[in-house]
């Protein structure tokens, strides 16, 4: 009887060892896709519609100044991308809203953009598609000055990856700042 009773315990402890040293493992996919959805729903909320003029056209992107409302009429808003030679202007006293799809006013840096047939982006052409925020992005805007922005993704799925690699490279950049 007494055999019996150490037994049991021993299986019991043991369940419970086991079960204790899962926790963490399962635990950790569970943290990382929790901040995956959240910042999906960061980016869902700081969504921007990106209406603008290229102005520099760059390897990973394009230098958006973002606010040309008269791109989104008939029958201008039927592509993403609109030839230079259209006249669009911007209103001087416009203010960006801070609601999903609202039009985004500013320079900006806009990559991932859609696949074109034949042709590409040029300087001066205007665009007008949703962007993701995605951080920041510098560039040298005229010689060596260098101008951040705010860097949007026309994709959700890369503009997601991109906010996490932002994450996961902050823990390291504070350690080397603190060395």
């Amino acid at each position: 009887m007494c055999a019996k009773f150490f037994i049991w315990i021993f299986f019991l402890a043991f369940t419970w060892l086991a079960q204790a040293a899962d926790l963490p493992a399962t635990n950790a996919p569970v943290s990382t896709l929790h901040r995956t959805e959240q910042i999906r729903a960061e980016c869902l909320q700081g969504r921007r519609l990106i209406c603008g003029k290229i102005l520099k056209v760059l390897p990973g992107g394009l230098v958006v100044d973002s606010g040309f409302t008269d791109l989104l009429r008939p029958p201008l808003n039927r592509s993403w991308l609109i030839a230079g030679s259209v006249t669009a202007h911007r209103d001087a006293g416009m203010v960006e809203n801070h609601e999903p799809d609202s039009v985004c006013v500013g320079v900006v840096f806009l990559t991932d953009l859609p696949k074109l047939r034949g042709g590409k982006p040029k300087l001066y052409d205007y665009v007008v598609l949703l962007g993701y925020p995605a951080g920041q992005h510098t560039y040298n805007s005229v010689g060596t000055v260098q101008k951040t922005v705010r860097h949007f993704s026309a994709n959700l799925l890369k503009a997601v990856d991109l906010n996490l690699k932002a994450l996961e490279s902050q823990p390291a950049a504070a350690m080397d700042g603190a060395k």
